[in-house]
């Protein structure tokens, strides 16, 4: 049961970095919002695509360890209710691991998040686009992305078939498709 309260305002957020000691929760977090039962509380489940995880601990302690990526750490009333990967690429930054605790979805909370994340890799490292990576099936997900200024490009790359550390295609075809947004 999720004590933290949805209707809060997203004003209400926190953010920081994170360290080694939330690699744990991080992964619980990331693995609810995308894969099994538990994800179909939220609207991000990629539960009918993909069996198998999401993500592992090393995979996610490997992003906190990283000098030019920040694993960034959403808590409300001190509890973690999100989490996002930004990476430092040059004149771009990347945006992937995004997740935000299943029940709490569909709040606002996502949008407040990337407008945070946007604002802090051009800040912070002058970036003048952000990218990003989408299961080009998941045409609601994509959807919402646009509607928050990001664009579709057509780029694709394949999904790594084989390699479960990214989870069990349910299908084959799956790719990735490559998402801009310009950062005025």
């Amino acid at each position: 049961m999720d004590t933290v309260d949805a209707a809060r305002p997203a004003a209400e957020l926190t953010f920081r970095a994170a360290t080694e000691a939330d690699v744990p929760a991080l992964v619980a977090l990331i693995e609810s919002a995308y894969r099994g039962d538990s994800s179909r509380a939220g609207w991000t489940t990629e539960a009918d695509l993909l069996d198998g995880q999401r993500t592992d601990p090393e995979g996610v302690a490997a992003v906190v360890r990283d000098g030019s990526s920040r694993m960034l750490v959403v808590e409300r009333g001190g509890e973690l209710v999100a989490c996002c990967q930004l990476e430092h690429r040059g004149e771009h930054a990347y945006f992937g691991m995004f997740a935000v605790r299943p029940a709490l979805q569909g709040g606002g909370l996502g949008k407040a998040i990337i407008a945070e994340a946007e604002r802090l890799v051009r800040a912070e490292w002058g970036a003048r686009e952000m990218h990003m990576t989408v299961i080009s099936a998941r045409e609601e997900l994509i959807a919402w992305y646009e509607r928050r200024g990001y664009a579709r490009t057509g780029r694709t790359t394949p999904f790594p078939y084989g390699d479960e550390r990214f989870g069990i295609p349910r299908r084959a075809g799956l790719e990735f498709e490559l998402l801009v947004k310009p950062l005025g």
